[in-house]
């Protein structure tokens, strides 16, 4: 049995805490966060101890940590992680700079504990099994492939303020996710950006609104939409297009019923929230980390991973603010 300890307790952290209740093999054995009521109640939901960050790290009761606090505090909590020799599964992004996740590669490997970056899009049932069936050459040669995720609503503003930015929040899954089908790693990044959701948006430095060309050595192309805004619902698509044909991900919708009349064919929007839309990616992510450690195999995506796609996110950024494309080694 793999007992986890969690390092923080909003949001995403009661996502991953529902996760674990659901999977076998594995328990949340401790919970820690900055603010003790919410720590507080979700030791109890699920019976779980609630310790302080430092002593929920160093606890024999503790096997593997999962690093669900802002990003900020990521470094330090890998470099103690990893200190204690515990197995750490961190949200993204790892860390705002290349240059700190550099060195907390050095602090993962040095250690050799297993370190797993959580892009979850990667273990999304329609996501994945695009990749498995471009492995098997269903399409041949990967040629082309188009992302688009918008967001229904623009977070508050008081959170992209410390986001780092739509390149490296939003669209870093995607980035992530273009490697991940591309089969190659991009060396050119092209990237365009408008403020046209909410001018408070632009006034912070922003973009709500992007587009973003990556290319390969080869020449394979990935183009990523992205947008603050989708009254529609969760935009989420992916489609792929190579030499011996296309694979195609639609939207997942709030109910498969389809109604035709006079005026036309209706269907129901797409599902909301990420919450939802990934919720079985979320668990799916955690089956595969406890599956890894409980094995002995290499999680993946890794640290590495992780510091692939910030440098991607940069060099987005860059190339937005130079007016041209970018480099990327």
């Amino acid at each position: 049995m793999l007992k986890i300890g969690l390092l923080g307790c909003g949001r995403i952290g009661q996502v991953h805490a529902r996760s674990i209740s659901q999977l076998d093999g594995v328990t949340l054995t401790a919970v820690a966060d900055a603010c003790e009521p919410p720590a507080q109640e979700l030791a109890s939901k699920e019976n779980a101890q609630m310790l302080s960050a430092a002593d929920l790290i160093s606890s024999s009761e503790v096997d593997a940590v999962l690093i669900a606090t802002p990003t900020d505090t990521h470094y330090d909590f890998i470099h103690t992680a990893c200190k204690a020799h515990k197995a750490i599964f961190c949200e993204k992004p790892v860390d705002m700079s290349t240059d700190r996740i550099r060195d907390c590669i050095w602090a993962v490997e040095s250690a050799g504990v297993p370190f797993m970056t959580a892009f979850n899009r990667r273990f999304d049932p329609n996501f994945s099994q695009i990749q498995s069936r471009i492995a098997r050459g269903e399409i041949g040669s990967v040629e082309l492939v188009t992302i688009l995720s918008r967001d229904p609503t623009p977070p508050p503003m008081e959170y992209i303020a410390s986001s780092g930015g739509l390149f490296r929040d939003m669209m870093i899954h995607d980035l992530d996710m273009a490697r991940f089908l591309l089969g190659e790693e991009p060396t050119s990044v092209f990237a365009v950006g408008s403020s046209l959701v909410d001018p408070e948006i632009g006034n912070s430095g922003d973009v709500d609104t992007a587009a973003v060309t990556l290319t390969t050595e080869s020449g394979r192309i990935c183009q990523i939409s992205n947008s603050r805004r989708a009254t529609y619902g969760y935009d989420q698509r992916i489609e792929v297009h190579g030499s011996k044909g296309m694979l195609r991900a639609d939207n997942v919708l709030e109910n498969t019923i389809e109604m035709a009349s006079a005026s036309g064919f209706r269907r129901a929007p797409a599902q909301h929230f990420f919450l939802e839309r990934y919720e079985a990616a979320y668990r799916m992510e955690l089956a595969h980390f406890v599956q890894a450690i409980s094995s002995g195999s290499h999680p993946s995506p890794d640290i590495n991973d992780g510091l692939r796609a910030q440098i991607l996110a940069d060099a987005a950024d860059q190339s937005r603010h130079q007016g041209g494309p970018v480099s990327v080694g």
